[in-house]
This record gives C-alpha cells, structure tokens and sequence, in this order.
C-alpha cells in the first residue's frame, strides 16, 4: 500500500539521486551556510510582525541589549552592565565598548532610547514597561537611563526576551519611524549584514559576515547569551517551499540546513548518516485557532466556546508533527509544558470526545445563521497548512459557510495584520503558532493580551485577564504567580483569545558537518563547519 509518507519519502529519495554533483562541491564551501527557512521573509521589520521568520533574520542583522540563556536568565549583550537605585526606581545601563553600525557609526546611547520607544509600542511585553516608565533618556553616549514610576525588577528579562517582537537596536534615523510604518533599511549592529541587493523575493535572502562586530569577550554562547562569533562569510535562505525538494537537497549537500522538515520525511533523514536530526526548542511551538474578536461572528464568545466542542488537539499534533509523541503533546492550555507558570487549571474545557452534532447546535444556539467564514491559510508552510486543513474539514462538518484561502505566508502576513470586514479584505480565523518561549508566563504571552485594537493579531478585548496579568506582575513570590496563572488560564478558556491546539517539538536537520548548534531558535553565530 502507498501511504502519503512513503511516496513522499520516494520523491525525495528519487530527486537526491538526481541532483547534479558540482552543486554539491559548491555548496561545500567552508565559508558559506545555505539555509532552508520555515516560510519566505516576505517582511523585514521585527516591530512590524510577530512572525517567527523576522525574529531570526532580526537576530542576525540587529542586536540586542541583554539575552536570555538556555535557563531564561538575562545575561548583558551590548549592555556592559546595569546599575539600580533609588529602591527599583532607576535604572542605568552602560554599553559596552566597540559596538558600531553596519554604515560604520558607533552605536550611541540615544540610538538605543529611540529603538526602545518604538519597540515599546508594539510589544506586549514592551507595552507592560512603557505604563511604568517615567522617562527614558541618554545622559550620555553610553548610558541609558529609566526613570520608572514604581520598581519593574524584570527590566532586564524585557530588553532581553526571546519571544517576538524582540527589542533590537536600530539607528536612531531608523528607530524614529512611527510604530505603525514599516523600517525596509535594514542596518543594525549584528554579527551579519543583510544584503538587500541580492534578495529575490519568494527563493532568496543573503547575509554577509559584518567585520566590524565585536562580539563579547566574556562568558560561554548559551542560546542569546553569551559571545556571538560569525564563522561564515555568508549566509543564504534559500526558500523551498517543496519539502520533496528540500529534503533531496539536503541529502546530496546542496543545501546544509532546513529548519523545519516535515514529519513524513524524519525517519528519511534520521536513516542518512551525514545528517543530524534534533530538537533544539525544548519549549516547543504552542499550535493555536486565532480569532479575530473584531468582525462577526467570533467577536461573540459564545461562537468561539462552540467551535471549542470540535476540537481533538491530537488530531492536530499528528497531522503536524506525525505519529511518534516524542515530538509533541496534547492535554496543552495557555502555557507552554514545562514552564513555570504549565498548569492544569480549567483543561476540562477541552472535549474528550468532540459531537460535530452538537457542535452545530451550539453554532446555532449562538446566532451562526450561514455568514461566510474568511479563512486564510499559507499553503507554503507546512506546520500551518497542516493544521488548516485539519481545521478546514472540521468547520465543513459543523456546517460553517468556509472561505477556504489558499494564499502564500507573505500574502496571509498582510491580511491577518488588517483590522477590516472581511468584504473589504478582512478575516475572521487563522491557524497558527506561538513559539514555547513566547508562553512561558503572562508576561511575554502576547497572545494571552486583551487589549483589544492595540495588541496583536486578533484583538481580544478581556478586562479580566488585563486585570490578573497585572496581579502577576505585581504577586510577591512564584507561588503566587503560578495561582494568578491557574485564574488566567480558567478565564481564557471562558474568552478565548484562541483555541490552544496542543505543542509540537519541531525537529531541524542539518549537515553532520556543521557544529555549535545553539540551542534555541535558529542561530547564526558560533555555527561553524567541521
């Protein structure tokens, strides 16, 4: 019998043996990393999007003031140190030295204030430190200081955190530009420079080794902590849309890296003994259905909680990342599985058994009358297409009118960031994905926000949980931080921002040659060949 993965696996095998030998010699050069990305970098500004794609190319263009280890500690990256006064209620950061701009300045203290503020207005986390700082100011080239209304001990955890959007330092030409406003100059102070010249939208991204980066002459690299050495030349994504075809790729050497390869295809790649196959994210990716709480229908809780009866978060995990439950787990709320603030709270609200038939009845009980569903779905990634074909089919058995659309991730980037009907190119539910890391507490949750039209894509609006994140910040031990965390999650399970899909521990491959994987994200730095 020809199952999907089996003729996957075929295609892939057929196309490696295929592949013409001096692209293999080519791609070999010690000096250059070729790279298969998760989808195209269809967007550039890392304030702009919470895609996890721009969080990678913003790692390497840019950098960042602290960075967190593989233990969530915040360890100084540019920052040379920081200094507390006044019982918590200043805070002054000095850079370190020899930290200049891809155009050659130096990167001043002000560059830094005005990257922060504009960050600051985009992020959740980010937004958190603005309604308690008084001022930020630059008293001098190399000193940051905040002045705060009352003490914000995690300071240091915002500037560094891993989750999107990341808090990267741009020139203060570029850091100006209005938070709303797309940056398209791409010069940081990272260990690469992005090529602009060479992109070709759709297949191909480069980065050139930045010689005038002064990586940190202290500590162990440790995911964003720590030294951060480039041993490439020059990086190229390589977008491959085609998992037959990356896979073949990797096999013959063609390409050295592919971030994200699909299920069917690991005990393939696993069987290659030039390849490693492993999960650097023990966080994982925490798989969601992201409402849109602005238009109609699912502005109402009552239809997001009846769609919330058809939901099997493992057929979702299996349809993502295969049978083998060492790569995901189901049982999943609001938090990432082994964080801190992980908890049971509330789970029985997801069904043991889904009835579509009561699933329509609930559709019903709550006004769904047949209105067109705007469902946008990026064909060209696979983790994502997975999970809306699996939502697809569940929203036609419970009788939803589905707008099927079947678009590239650049295209459902754009559309999901508008807050217009659906005629006017509006939607109303999209699957996705938010990183482990970015799940970890209320803090960094910015899906779990509900804020309304200022948070991120969606727009939940819930009172309740605003008013227990800030308890949590504000809650004197861990303890009590977890109970707030066991009340949020009860609550998001009554508003939900989201359906929470299960997590899924997404495997890379890579060439046996390369060494000094980080563990984390894709990384660039201290990547090195044999």
């Amino acid at each position: 019998m020809i199952t999907r993965r089996s003729l996957i696996a075929r295609t892939a095998a057929t196309a490696a043996a295929t592949i013409a030998a001096p692209r293999l010699a080519a791609s070999q050069s010690a000096r250059i990393l070729k790279f298969v990305p998760q989808a195209d970098l269809a967007l550039l500004d890392p304030v702009q999007s919470t895609g996890l794609v721009i969080r990678h190319h913003a790692l390497m263009v840019f950098d960042t003031l602290y960075g967190v280890d593989e233990q969530l500690r915040p360890q100084p990256q540019m920052a040379q140190g920081h200094v507390v006064e006044n019982g918590g209620l200043v805070w002054r950061i000095t850079l370190r030295d020899g930290l200049r701009f891809h155009d050659g300045e130096r990167v001043l203290a002000r560059d830094c204030v005005a990257s922060i503020r504009r960050w600051g207005a985009r992020d959740t986390y980010g937004l958190s430190l603005m309604t308690v700082v008084d001022e930020i100011s630059a008293p001098s080239d190399t000193e940051i200081r905040f002045r705060l209304k009352r003490p914000f001990p995690l300071l240091a955890d915002v500037l560094g955190k891993p989750g999107t959007n990341v808090c990267v330092m741009m020139p203060e030409r570029l850091a100006l530009t209005d938070p709303m406003q797309r940056v398209t100059e791409m010069v940081g102070s990272g260990p690469f420079r992005y090529l602009a010249n060479e992109r070709v939208p759709g297949s191909l991204n480069v980065y050139e080794k930045f010689a005038g980066y002064a990586p940190r002459d202290k500590g162990e690299p440790s995911f964003m902590a720590g030294p951060k050495v480039a041993y490439f030349d020059r990086i190229e994504w390589r977008t491959i849309p085609d998992a037959a075809t990356a896979a073949a790729a990797l096999q013959t050497g063609e390409i050295d890296w592919w971030e994200q390869p699909i299920s069917d295809l690991i005990p393939t790649l696993k069987a290659n003994r030039n390849l490693k196959v492993e999960v650097l994210d023990r966080f994982g990716a925490v798989a969601m259905i992201r409402f849109n709480h602005l238009q109609p229908p699912f502005d109402r809780p009552e239809m997001r909680r009846a769609l919330l009866g058809a939901i099997r978060q493992d057929d979702y995990m299996i349809a993502v990342a295969g049978e083998d439950r060492s790569y995901w787990a189901d049982g999943v709320g609001f938090f990432a599985p082994g964080s801190p603030m992980a908890n049971d709270a509330g789970l029985d609200a997801l069904p043991k058994t889904p009835d579509i038939a009561r699933v329509r009845e609930a559709l019903k009980a709550a006004g769904y009358a047949g209105e067109r569903i705007v469902f946008p779905v990026p064909t060209d990634f696979p983790a994502l297409n997975a999970m809306s074909e699996v939502s697809g089919d569940m929203m036609r058995r419970a009788g939803i009118n589905l707008d099927y659309q079947a678009l590239d991730w650049g295209t459902v980037l754009q559309k999901v960031a508008s807050q217009q009907p659906i005629d006017r190119g509006g939607w109303n539910l999209w699957c996705n994905y938010s990183t482990g890391v970015s799940a970890v507490n209320p803090a960094a949750h910015t899906y779990l926000r509900g804020v309304g039209r200022t948070g991120t894509f969606g727009w939940p609006t819930s009172p309740e949980l605003e008013q227990m994140r800030g308890d949590w910040f504000a809650a004197p031990d861990e303890a009590s931080r977890l109970d707030i965390s066991k009340r949020m999650q009860v609550q998001a399970f009554q508003d939900l921002p989201y359906i929470p899909l299960g997590v899924f521990y997404q495997p890379t491959a890579y060439r046996s040659s390369l060494t000094g994987m980080l563990k984390g994200f894709p990384l660039f730095y201290n990547v090195k060949r044999g």
